[in-house]
């Protein structure tokens, strides 16, 4: 059935009359450290006028009933002031304190930004000017704030707001919510991307088009965070056409799952890792050329966190166009993964230097020779007369790079840039089959992390990049690390330094790769 968007009126009226407040307080019990979940669940539905919603009181009840039975104790508020609002925080604060356990935050209402800080609004709101919001709504920082000073070893946001935008160009500085990177120890989710509205829910149904396919995941057993939150997002993509994609970021370390609490991330053994990849490759090869995205869909659901899900990913950006906004985030950068990374012409040129000495040991230039079929072929000439050519998707993941040496083919393809945004926080793990020109064959592990948003300067200036740390395991014993400084349109990065250790310890290539200079083509 079609999602249904509810649109309001500007905001005009003033809210007034008595307010309806359920409060219910479930105390955690006998709980080791690791296991105490204390959730605080707020809906906000009974606004004035044309401002009221007509699930997130639902999404509360639902989301608390559901939370309760897997063992959190929870304080659930609906329909509240901002004073109400706050002493829930305030108890919630106070049931942590000092148990090192996991804070979680459920809020479903209306939500704004306002220079680049997000509010959670009450149903007593009453907006005149900008300076009013502060005092009147409630920081999902405040939150954040309470979470920490009461020590708890593991944080939750999830923000099911911004069902529509009432309160722009009045009260908030743009539309939806701000992009705000996860704290430390913190995982924040968003029912829409940044910048973006979300949908009150499908006709006929009670609760919100977000929370209705999350509290669908949640009932699932023994299910990390990350992919319960990964298998909603595309289902509420697919769900809304595109116009609404779920966004989350995360600084966790150790995982989480919803009915038992935090547990220490695992890993499996290489024997058992290697298995899991054949069967994804598998499934990967029956739908890597459709053109239909429900198999991208399809894989996704079930393989979330899979070794080939980034290129799943940029595959289901190219066939089903997202319909939401970009928003420029805080660092000025606007990301589209519709944007051409690579354009038939694009050159650069790159300083290659003794990453020890910082000595030049030569000079690389590199040209897109064509981009045909989803191929990009880039030819490549080092200043001691080696030819450095690549063949690569769009996206920027690796098919097959050779030199005067040797040939190196990829299957699939090897990313090491995300398949939709790059966002910090981001990790994800590709495994590929890597052949050489002596037919050595062995399986190629990447874990790969988006470090930070950063300042870099290279003889070719100063910009703002993304930092993307890769860590290789080879199947014949050697290791890598590759660190790249990505600026978001370019298919290459501003910086390299690449590191390739002897079995035995120490460098056997120590290199860093500064761009010199790079011109774009045209087309």
């Amino acid at each position: 059935m079609k999602p249904k968007s509810i649109t309001r009126a500007a905001f005009t009226a003033t809210l007034t009359g008595l307010l309806g407040l359920s409060l219910m307080v479930c105390p955690a019990v006998a709980q080791a450290p690791s296991d105490i979940r204390i959730a605080l669940v707020i809906g906000n539905s009974a606004y004035a006028g044309n401002l009221a919603l007509a699930n997130p009181s639902n999404d509360a009840k639902d989301m608390a009933a559901t939370l309760r039975n897997m063992g959190f104790g929870v304080i659930e508020v609906e329909d509240a002031s901002r004073t109400q609002m706050m002493d829930a925080i305030d108890r919630v604060n106070k049931q942590l304190n000092g148990k090192q356990g996991v804070g979680m935050l459920f809020y479903a209402g209306h939500g704004l930004q306002l220079d680049w800080h997000n509010y959670m609004v009450p149903v007593d709101f009453n907006v005149k000017t900008a300076k009013d919001v502060p005092v009147q709504t409630v920081d999902i920082e405040a939150v954040m704030k309470s979470f920490k000073s009461a020590n708890t070893r593991m944080n939750i946001i999830v923000l099911d707001a911004c069902r529509d935008n009432p309160f722009e160009g009045k009260a908030a500085s743009g539309k939806g919510l701000a992009p705000v990177d996860a704290p430390t120890g913190t995982f924040l989710a968003y029912a829409t991307a940044p910048g973006n509205v979300a949908q009150d829910g499908e006709a006929g149904s009670k609760n919100g088009l977000y929370t209705g396919y999350l509290l669908k995941e949640l009932q699932k057993p023994n299910a990390s965070i990350e992919n319960v939150f990964k298998r909603v997002r595309y289902a509420v993509r697919q769900a809304s056409n595109g116009s609404q994609i779920p966004w989350e970021t995360t600084s966790l370390e150790d995982d989480f799952v919803f009915n038992s609490g935090i547990k220490k991330t695992t890993t499996l053994s290489e024997e058992a890792s290697n298995k899991q990849f054949e069967i994804e490759k598998a499934d990967w090869d029956k739908i890597k050329a459709s053109k239909n995205a429900d198999d991208f869909y399809a894989y996704l659901l079930k393989y979330p966190s899979g070794f080939i899900s980034e290129q799943a990913k940029f595959a289901l950006e190219q066939l089903a166009v997202a319909k939401v906004v970009a928003q420029v985030e805080k660092g000025g950068v606007m990301q589209n993964p519709l944007e051409k990374r690579f354009r038939v012409g694009d050159s650069y040129e790159f300083s290659i230097r003794d990453a020890l000495t910082g000595k030049e040991i030569k000079r690389s230039v590199s040209k897109i020779d064509s981009i045909q079929n989803g191929l990009v072929r880039m030819k490549g000439t080092q200043s001691d007369g080696v030819q450095t050519d690549s063949v690569q998707t769009e996206d920027g993941a690796t098919i097959k790079a050779y030199n005067s040496n040797n040939v190196i083919e990829f299957d699939p393809p090897l990313p090491f840039q995300p398949g939709d945004y790059f966002q910090v926080g981001k990790k994800w793990i590709s495994k590929s089959n890597q052949t050489e020109n002596n037919r050595a064959k062995f399986t190629r592990t990447e874990e790969v992390e988006v470090a930070a948003f950063e300042d870099v300067e290279v003889p070719a200036g100063k910009f703002k990049a993304y930092k993307v740390v890769s860590r290789g395991t080879l199947g014949n014993g050697a290791r890598t690390k590759n660190t790249f400084w990505f600026e978001p349109g370019w298919g290459n990065s501003i910086k390299r330094i690449r590191e390739v250790y002897k079995s035995g310890g120490g460098y056997a290539i120590y290199e860093t790769y500064e761009l010199v200079s790079r011109t774009r083509g045209a087309g």
